[in-house]
């Protein structure tokens, strides 16, 4: 397997002095532990000092997790590809009756987490388009399905433009965040189990009614995820990158993801007896700052709720979408954005190089600069990937084991919830 090569600073001795007189002051704030602002993070993504701001996004991974990179065993299951929606962006959607189009009987979904259960996996990733015609309890059936013939696997299901549709076809609509916290008891009473970060694309009004205008918008979005934490589920946030918007606009996006998140978890902070300026809470200070706990996990003294466990900052890929006469991001864009995102939000505990959007040999770069997770084994993924490659993406663990050493680091496998699996193949358990 080729790796790029990009000399990562790993200690603060190790970063490169500053070129940019900009970069000063963020260079001692990020040592310091404090927030950086958003007048900061256009610096981040402005300045020349590349080396320097992936410098510093790997002094604060390390913080965090040290030379441990993250992989799971999973896979996913695009149930239909069939969806009310035409956001231009997206190849992935077609019309009842087009060429291409699908969805899954509950029997499929069945058969899908047995071939998942049987090969080892700890976890199902369950998205699909908005289809006009399948009522609520396909849903909830197709949860309690899973539940009942794979009980071990963990279900993380439907983003958040899908529980607004869902919301709606249970004829919840007019009860706005009530009947989405409502819509989501449901789905976990028949099996779901956390929320994945797609659907949030960025957040802006311009962009959104340029790009996805029958799409939510960043209030719901929020508001989803805000309901589902409150009900204890865990989820990830995403922003999909490299069309329409300005930077200026991506810093927005994380600035609303970092606010809502110091929300979530300021009883936590408080119980971990972690300091807080104006309501902020950093996990990525030195190491005196936190006396107790530096990272939130599900039962610790403080945490009620869910919260925000992951970013997973997505380049766009604009073949065969409306918006394919775009360049999409380049290489250096991808990895700038996954250092600037892993110093933005100093309160989300995970980035993840997504490698089905990535690649594998981009993963194992972003690795050293922010990012501490690669995703996972995969299987089949329909929503979109690199151009030339199909929709069974399987890797092996052998390959993303492979991949993490060879980026530095060491390799361990986790659940959902970022507990350790210790396997023995097919067999496996948690930490907990």
């Amino acid at each position: 397997m080729s790796m790029l090569h990009f000399e990562p600073a790993t200690s603060q001795e190790a970063l490169p002095s500053p070129s940019d007189p900009r970069m000063v002051g963020i260079v001692e704030r990020v040592l310091a532990g404090e927030r950086l602002s958003a007048e900061d993070g256009l610096v981040l993504y402005e300045t020349p000092d590349l080396h320097l701001v992936c410098g510093l996004a790997d002094i604060v991974r390390r913080r965090l997790h040290g030379d441990v990179a993250w992989y799971n065993v999973n896979r996913h299951i695009n149930y239909s590809n069939i969806c009310a929606l035409s956001c231009s962006f997206c190849a992935f959607h077609r019309k009842k009756g087009q060429d291409g189009a699908y969805e899954y009987s509950l029997e499929q979904v069945k058969e899908e987490a047995l071939k998942a259960d049987a090969a080892g996996a700890t976890e199902l990733h369950i998205v699909g388009g908005l289809h006009p015609k399948l009522p609520f309890e396909y849903y909830t059936n197709m949860l309690s399905t899973i539940r009942e013939c794979a009980p071990r696997l963990h279900i993380k299901a439907f983003t958040a433009v899908e529980i607004v549709h869902l919301q709606r076809i249970s004829r919840r609509a007019r009860m706005k965040y009530e009947g989405i916290v409502e819509v989501l008891r449901d789905l976990k009473e028949a099996g779901l189990q956390s929320l994945p970060g797609g659907g949030a694309e960025v957040f802006d009004d311009r962009v959104h009614d340029e790009v996805f205008k029958t799409k939510i918008k960043s209030d719901q979005w929020l508001d989803v995820h805000r309901a589902a934490h409150e009900i204890g589920l865990n989820s990830n946030a995403t922003m999909l990158y490299g069309h329409v918007e300005k930077r200026p606009e991506r810093i927005h996006h994380m600035e609303l993801l970092r606010g809502q998140q110091d929300r979530t978890l300021k009883e936590w902070a408080a119980a971990q007896d972690i300091g807080t300026v104006n309501g902020e809470v950093v996990l990525t200070g030195p190491e005196e700052m936190y006396p107790a706990k530096r990272m939130p996990m599900p039962g610790q003294k403080g945490l009620s709720t869910g919260y925000f466990q992951t970013i997973i900052p997505l380049p766009f890929f604009p073949n065969e979408s409306e918006l394919e006469y775009l360049p999409g991001p380049t290489g250096l864009e991808n990895l700038r954005t996954i250092a600037v995102s892993r110093l933005m939000l100093d309160n989300i505990p995970h980035v993840k190089a997504f490698w089905i959007m990535q690649t594998l040999d981009m993963a194992q770069l972003m690795l050293q600069n922010g990012a501490d997770d690669i995703d996972g084994t995969v299987v089949w993924y329909d929503i979109t990937h690199v151009e030339g490659a199909s929709t069974h993406q399987e890797t092996t663990v052998t390959d993303l084991q492979r991949s993490i050493r060879e980026a530095g680091f060491e390799p361990r496998e986790r659940d959902t919830l970022y507990r350790v699996v210790k396997r023995n193949g097919s067999d496996w358990s948690t930490s907990e």
